[in-house]
């Protein structure tokens, strides 16, 4: 089910909720001796294109990525995805409260309309909050008039990062992380539209319903979300 992508700590919560004891130590040592392990992280490069003119909104995140309910924060940013046709790019849409992505967007052009899609996604699936920090990096993207503009229009707080700092936007970054190392690296795509579809199949159908986080009280972001 969740393809090599748990380690012992979540292999460990999964099966005391259904109530099998066991213990870290126990369940290390059973998967030392079948020879699992959880899939193994690469570094990937940064996109972010800040050599730019543009304005840029200031940190009114600060590195506090706490939430007490849905829709206070919401983190954004874009990454790459490499396939035999060439980049394909993504951007999200991330809500700080659950870790849930909620807006996402796909091309070929890493373009402002990559940033301004996922961002009417969050805001369609959410309907239409108002005063949300949406962060991100201080990419010429973010920067743009068409971005901004969406903000302003839609009463939401602009906030960016600090030059060249990535951890001022750390859950995003995490996320990506997370993507690259259980499904991206594992796969070779052929075509945009077959990772296209393995992406929208492990965000929607995997990420936000099944994967539990240790800082969810071990549970996924839409069943935290409702258990909040």
């Amino acid at each position: 089910q969740h393809k090599k992508r748990y380690g012992v700590p979540r292999i460990t919560r999964v099966l005391q909720d259904q109530n099998e004891p066991c213990s870290h130590t126990r369940v290390a040592r059973r998967m030392q001796a079948m020879g699992l392990t959880a899939l193994a992280k690469k570094k990937f490069k940064v996109t972010t294109d800040s050599e730019h003119s543009l304005p840029i909104y200031k940190n009114h995140l600060g590195r506090d990525f706490s939430a007490t309910a849905i829709n206070q924060k919401w983190a954004c940013d874009i990454t790459y995805i490499r396939t035999l046709e060439g980049w394909l790019y993504l951007a999200v849409v991330i809500d700080l409260y659950s870790r849930a992505v909620i807006g996402w967007s796909m091309n070929k052009r890493m373009k402002k309309n990559l940033v301004c899609d996922a961002l009417s996604m969050a805001l369609f699936r959410r309907k239409f909050p108002i005063g949300v920090i949406v962060h991100s990096d201080r990419g010429s993207q973010y920067c743009s008039l068409q971005y901004q503009q969406m903000l302003k229009q839609y009463q939401l707080i602009g906030s960016m990062s600090r030059r060249a700092n990535c951890w001022d936007n750390a859950i995003a970054e995490s996320f990506f992380h997370t993507l690259k190392v259980e499904l991206i690296h594992n796969y070779s795509y052929q075509t945009r539209e077959q990772a296209k579809l393995s992406v929208f199949q492990y965000i929607e159908g995997y990420f936000n319903q099944q994967r539990i986080h240790s800082a969810l009280d071990y549970k996924a972001p839409f069943e935290f979300e409702c258990a909040g």
